[in-house]
Parts: structure tokens; sequence; C-alpha cells
């Protein structure tokens, strides 16, 4: 059983003797040794051991000015990649992506991805609920600041806790995860409306009362379609901020008519997944 995000680069391992990262506590029993690089550190998380369906997290931190990515990494970067297949008495796991954070990549695009410290939540179904289980990862990921570095770490832990220390930590990561929406909810952060503007541009209406900030991004039906940043439109419709992008960056022979597209709306503590088919 493996859950992979495909990579746009290869990863090389690297293991540096960390000594500029700020301290980070001793192995607790619900948490791996942390795996440390020269510019950031990984683990796993344990939470409460209760029925078949069991969560998790895989924990990052990072160096101040570093980041590493998520599952679309925008114009540039990495995106990481986990596999758990050789778990013990594990059916599945699912990586579940907080709301990332955009960033300038200093070439005129832009990523997305973390800084400072993320937790990205694991939903683990157990093959026998009445058995031991003990998550194995192999994690490829990219820390990056002016240059990329790629990282491989490999990280072990058993699930023992009837109540583990790690529970409220992992419950504040699925609390940034975004929350599954339709086009049109009430919701104080919602898309209002997605529309072509001819053939190659889209148009995405977004109501935001209150979030000074606001993020759009866009992902096609598979990995290898490379959709470009949504940006905001200056002069937008009243009530609205508009977004647009171009149907750039599709693998060859693609058709967009009809295409699953998923955006991921992001404003202050909020953010929202919609998907959606493009008309």
């Amino acid at each position: 059983m493996t859950v992979i995000v495909p990579m746009r680069a290869a990863l090389g391992f690297a293991v540096i003797l960390l000594a500029t990262l700020p301290a980070i506590g001793a192995r607790a029993q619900d948490a791996s040794p942390w795996q440390k690089d020269g510019h950031s550190a990984v683990r796993l998380l344990a939470g409460s051991r209760s029925g078949a369906v069991l969560l998790g997290g895989i924990g990052f931190q990072l160096e101040p000015g570093w980041k590493t990515y998520w599952r679309t990494p925008g114009d540039s970067g990495v995106p990481p990649r986990f596999d758990f297949s050789k778990s013990e008495n594990i059916e599945a796991v699912t990586v579940l992506w907080p709301a990332p954070a955009k960033f300038d990549d200093g070439a005129g695009g832009h990523s997305m991805g973390y800084h400072d410290q993320i937790v990205l939540p694991l939903r683990i179904v157990a093959r026998n609920a009445d058995k031991p289980v003990t998550l194995r990862a192999d994690i490829n990921y990219a820390v990056c600041d002016k240059l990329c570095i790629p990282v491989e770490a490999n990280a072990e832990l058993a699930f023992t806790s009837v109540a583990s220390t790690e529970d409220s930590a992992l419950f504040a990561a699925l609390d940034t995860v975004p929350k599954p929406a339709n086009v049109g909810d009430p919701n104080p952060l919602t898309v209002r409306d997605v529309k072509r503007d001819g053939k190659s541009t889209v148009l995405v209406d977004v109501v935001t009362p209150d979030a000074k900030e606001v993020n759009l991004f866009v992902e096609g039906p598979t990995p290898d379609w490379a959709l470009p940043v949504p940006a905001p439109v200056e002069h937008g419709p009243p009530g609205v901020k508009r977004f647009a992008f171009e149907l750039d960056g599709l693998p060859p022979g693609a058709n967009p008519e009809g295409a699953a597209l998923k955006l991921t709306l992001v404003g202050g503590e909020r953010s929202y997944e919609f998907n959606i088919n493009l008309n």
C-alpha cells in the first residue's frame, strides 16, 4: 500500500548534522525521533488507538526563512512524496493537506507550501483493529531558501496509546485542512461563480467579507496538469474579488472541456476546497 505524490525533480539523499535548527523536544511515546537535516526535521505522530481508523501525522520543522512544498508546488518547487508500503497491519494511508501559503519564487512566479512548522494529518485504516499497528514511512521532500535541497528520511512509529499525547496537535492540524464546499455556498468565504472568458481564460469570483488576504489555487484532474496560480483581477465586479487563470500547462492532448478541477480558497483562518467541472 503506497500513497505517492509524483515529483517534478529527482530527490537524492541528504543527511547533514543539524546545528542551527531551533531546539526540539526529546522523543515521546506517541512520536518518532526527529529525523534531522541541515535545515529541517521530520517525524511521525500517532493519535489514540481506537478502532480500525486511526489518526496520525507527519510533522515538519523548518529553519527560519526555509520552506517546503504543498502537494501542488506551483511554478517551481518539489512536492513531497511518501511511501508507507513497509508498514504493518495497515490497509491504506491518506495524506491530508493543510491550506498552503503562497511564496514568490524569485523568478516572477509563485510556489505554494509551508514554513516554520507544519503537521500533515494522516488517515490510517488498519487491516485488523485488534492487532498491533506500526507505521513506517519513506519520506522525500525538499527544503528551499534561495536554493532547494532534497531530503530523504525514514521513520517508524507504533500506535499503542489509548489516549495519545499528540491528539491535540493532530486535531489542530485537521482544523487547518480546507473544508469541502460547493460553489455558491453561503459561507463567510466562498466561490460565487466560475466561468470561461473565451477559450483559454477562466474567471473565478470570490466573496470575502472579512479576509484581508485571500489566495486561490487550482489543480487539474491529474498531477501532470500544471495550471498557473490564479491572479487577482484589479477591476472586478462590485462585491466580489475576481481571480483569473489561463488554461496553460495541460498535458499533451488534454481537453479542458468538462475537466474536473479542484479550487482551494484560503483567507485568514478559513479555507475551503471546491470540486468543479469546467464548462
